[in-house]
């Protein structure tokens, strides 16, 4: 198994965000969470991914189970992109030397390479405080981008193509289709039809998962 979810449980401050969570996912296995907003499908992804620790409950990825464990074995876009004040490359790259040719396959399958072209510094263009210099759409691309030049053995999209409008969503979503084909995938929507693609599907409502 590439992910266990045991007895997870969650709180913030006194209220209940998961409620003994447990799921196992195959490696390989495309995962999708459907549910309303609020219901803990951003929290259990960020749980996963090692964003935030696992208090009540065990959580392992690849068989590790610490986060920053569980960090280094995942890819994730979450919903809301979160970029550093730096450069276009080091959000790519995260600072890690990383060869040409794997930047622009990233910036390619993200659609940005016509952008980047754009740009009098092209790669070097810094994106500002909190990506305040690129529009929503852009951030999403970068991080997507980033996601798939960090080639992980799992891949976490909390609402990955939230910012863009529906044409570009539907092609950058049937990128990362391509290039997710065996790897381990959990992708959580509030839209059904965003999780077509996956292989095995749920529903997370109230904190609590349910089979569909």
């Amino acid at each position: 198994m590439s992910v266990i979810i045991e007895n997870l449980s969650f709180f913030y401050g006194a209220v209940k965000a998961l409620d003994d969570i447990n799921i196992s996912v195959q490696t390989g296995e495309s995962v999708g969470i459907a549910g309303t907003s609020g219901g803990g499908k951003s929290t259990l992804l960020k749980l996963v991914g090692g964003l935030y620790d696992a208090r009540e409950g065990r959580i392992s990825v690849m068989g590790r189970y610490g986060s920053a464990e569980r960090r280094s074995r995942v890819s994730m876009v979450m919903q809301n992109a979160a970029l550093f004040p730096a450069s276009i490359r080091d959000n790519i790259t995260c600072g890690h030397e990383m060869p040409e040719d794997r930047i622009f396959a990233a910036c390619e399958a993200a659609q940005l390479t016509e952008w980047i072209g754009s740009l009098p510094c092209g790669l070097e263009t810094f994106v500002g405080e909190r990506g305040g210099k690129v529009s929503g759409g852009q951030a999403q691309r970068i991080a997507i981008a980033r996601a798939i030049a960090k080639d992980a053995e799992v891949v976490l999209l909390d609402e990955p193509t939230s910012a863009l409008d529906e044409a570009t969503g539907a092609s950058l979503m049937a990128a990362l289709a391509e290039l997710t084909v065996g790897k381990t995938v959990l992708h959580v929507s509030h839209r059904p039809e965003a999780l077509a693609v996956c292989d095995r599907f749920m529903r997370l409502e109230g904190g609590r998962v349910y089979a569909e």
